[in-house]
């Protein structure tokens, strides 16, 4: 567990030092607009391995959560089993170390009952994917408001080498020696088909297009899953290259910008459109008309448009959209139960020995 400076509770409205508490707030607020990115950096030594995408994550992370105006100690980082699982160690932010796959079980029951709280998850390919996939989809369903980050670096890096989730077809790991046979899990696609209300890819070296979507999903209202592309340079080294070299990466890249045509590689020479059954493809801009080119909108509330977008990229990368997939509103998990709990405690007083001796109780004979 980490800790960030004491925060005091507010008290009751109303109480003599209810003034005196809400003067602190507001000057708390004000000295919070001075945070720099030093701010949000701890004591403690970064232990990745030299090269790992993860420092460039951390890095953007730090450098732009002091732009949002939330108070460090009104932010919390929970993070699973992996690599990228110690980021709480490196923010001066609140933050808990878990267990394997239940990041966002842990982050559901604290958004839920602390929705002062801005509440993150930091999970990898494997943890998110495998052990805690059932987490993940409900979390995403319920519509929780917290914002996930899934590293996917396609392999185990903490554990050393084995094959993940996100893994290719054919990958030869130390435990997959002939290959693998596993179909991989496409975390966007899988998110999507789940309703989650916010999606976004972005790539670790891709500073300004991660920041952006990490801004995005930070000021979403509910839950926003962010994958992002990390290269881990001791097991998987190379493995967003097709992506990430400037002769081939905007050849397969396809950027989403709201509001903007589809249109991608050297000097627009591709574009989407949609197919014949609704879905969508990849064609030659001068070989359509331009009313035909897909315009991304990413507020649309029917998935079927953000999901064909994700399933336009194979496991090879080719045609990989980077942004935002989604970004739509609907009440939060969260918001709801504070307003059972509201109604509850308003409109329906508890009666505990009514609940003690109710009707589904039974007598055992002997």
């Amino acid at each position: 567990m980490t800790t960030a400076p004491h925060r005091h509770d507010l008290g009751m409205p109303g109480s003599p030092i209810d003034a005196a508490i809400a003067a602190s707030v507001v000057t708390q607020g004000e000295k919070q607009t001075a945070l720099k990115a030093k701010d949000m950096k701890t004591d403690q030594e970064v232990r990745w391995c030299p090269g790992c995408g993860d420092y460039v994550i951390l890095n953007a992370v730090q450098s732009f959560l002091p732009s949002l105006g939330i108070a460090r100690e009104d932010m919390v980082i929970v993070s699973g089993i992996g690599c990228s699982s110690r980021f709480p160690y490196y923010m001066n932010t609140y933050g808990m170390h878990s267990i394997h796959g239940r990041a966002p079980a842990i982050a559901t029951g604290l958004a839920a009952s602390r929705p002062d709280l801005s509440v993150w998850v930091v999970t990898g390919d494997g943890d998110a994917l495998s052990i805690g996939g059932n987490h993940l989809i409900h979390t995403l369903r319920r519509n929780v408001n917290l914002t996930i980050l899934l590293f996917n670096n396609r392999i185990y890096g903490l554990t050393k080498g084995q094959y993940s989730p996100t893994s290719e077809v054919g990958k030869v790991t130390k435990s997959t020696p002939m290959g693998s046979l596993d179909h991989p899990f496409n975390p966007v696609s899988l998110a999507i088909g789940a309703d989650a209300t916010f999606v976004g890819r972005a790539m670790d070296s891709d500073r300004k297009g991660l920041t952006d979507v990490l801004r995005q999903a930070a000021e979403h209202q509910g839950t926003s899953l962010v994958e992002i592309y990390q290269n881990c340079n001791i097991f998987n080294d190379g493995a967003f290259d097709l992506l990430k070299d400037p002769t081939t990466g905007p050849m397969w890249s396809i950027p989403l910008v709201h509001g903007e045509p589809l249109v991608f590689g050297p000097d627009g020479a591709s574009c989407v459109v949609r197919d014949e059954f609704g879905g969508l493809r990849i064609a030659e801009t001068n070989q359509v008309d331009a009313s035909e080119i897909v315009v991304h909108d990413a507020h649309r509330q029917d998935p079927s448009y953000a999901f064909a977008l994700s399933r336009l990229s194979s496991q090879d990368l080719r045609y990989t959209p980077m942004g935002v997939f989604r970004s739509v509103q609907k009440p939060t998990y969260d918001a709801m139960m504070a307003e059972q709990l509201h109604v509850a405690a308003t409109q329906q007083p508890a009666d505990l020995d009514a609940l003690l001796a109710g009707s589904d109780t039974w007598t055992v004979k002997a």
